[in-house]
């Protein structure tokens, strides 16, 4: 079995594995049978970082996923002690149809509801990190943080985190977190992956400097680097979803047939490399990793330990080229 590695999450003192658990797919796509099954497996290689939201489970099962989650919980085993768990507030948890004002974003109001009702579904007394769905134009940050320090005074959270966040947002929230005497945002989660490096330009720096660790969620671009293209001729499948989308553009079908002729050259699995180059980038602690199976989670964990060559790295580069940070990306 792969022998998975740890890290500071940012600037904290918290030990965190280099593989996220997401669980999104718990509830809409794999049951809970199941689902504890791949949570069971996660703990057992290592992976102690668990993600979620108040959201998943989707429409009129919004709060499932949680829900399956504090029932894991609720097995015992030490599953929570040994759980580094985080979930998100701001989407409308309100009964589709019945969507009243203040069940959603980051008003104190909807952070003190959203945080107990998690707490509840999550059969847990306390959250260690609770991130930020989306960036709310309407409340400002002073709000936010008497929110959360609330919260942290009475133990029902640890760290505060964010996710979708512009680098510009990364550093008001924390300066006004410095000048209130609060401890800021220790984790941004951003889509980053080898086909979209756009979080270079802004979003990772500001994360660098501000102390966050940063979480990429998709590593994978919805399929697109995981081998999409051999997958497809071997089952006769056409590929669906985000990737289809993307293969139809011919310039992106050229990208991905160069991209899995390198690893191919090389003896590579597309997934596990996408996976391997994210661990290597600056600033990045972990990237969130959705399992539907034992062989998918495996694959995961073999990334951890996979050293990609300058050789491949250089080439990946070329490419997916990067922005690179900001002014220069677009500037001299």
């Amino acid at each position: 079995m792969a022998t998975m590695k740890y890290t500071q999450l940012g600037r904290t003192g918290l030990k965190v594995s280099r593989l996220v658990l997401g669980t999104m797919n718990f509830g809409p796509q794999t049951d809970e049978a199941a689902s504890h099954s791949i949570m069971d497996a996660a703990l057992a290689s290592g992976i102690n970082y668990f993600d979620t939201a108040n959201v998943y489970g989707q429409g009129e099962n919004k709060g499932r996923t949680e829900e399956i989650i504090g029932r894991w919980f609720a097995q015992g085993g030490e599953r929570r002690d040994k759980t580094v768990l985080a979930t998100k507030v701001y989407g409308n948890m309100a009964p589709d149809g019945d969507a009243w004002p203040n069940h959603d974003k980051l008003s104190a109001v909807n952070i003190r509801r959203a945080v107990d009702a998690s707490l509840k579904r999550l059969q847990t007394d306390y959250i260690d990190i609770y991130q930020f769905h989306h960036i709310d134009r309407q409340t400002p940050f002073e709000e936010i943080w008497q929110a959360v320090d609330v919260l942290v005074q009475q133990g029902k959270i640890l760290y505060a985190g964010s996710s979708n966040f512009p680098g510009y947002k990364i550093a008001q929230a924390n300066e006004v977190a410095a000048r209130l005497g609060s401890f800021g945002l220790v984790s941004e989660q951003c889509l980053y992956n080898l086909a979209e490096r756009r979080a270079e330009m802004e979003v990772i720096p500001a994360s660098q400097d501000y102390g966050l660790g940063v979480i990429p969620w998709s590593p994978l671009h919805g399929g697109l680097l995981g081998g999409v293209l051999k997958k497809t001729a071997q089952s006769g499948r056409r590929a669906g979803g985000r990737a289809a989308d993307s293969l139809a553009n011919p310039a992106v079908r050229t990208q991905i047939q160069s991209y899995e002729d390198l690893l191919d050259k090389h003896g590579l699995e597309p997934g596990e490399a996408a996976l391997a180059w994210l661990l290597t980038r600056p600033g990045v602690t972990g990237p969130i990793v959705g399992p539907r199976t034992q062989e998918q989670l495996d694959s995961a964990l073999r990334a951890v330990e996979l050293e990609l060559s300058e050789e491949v790295l250089t080439a990946l580069d070329e490419i997916f080229p990067g922005t690179g940070p900001s002014p220069e990306a677009f500037a001299w």
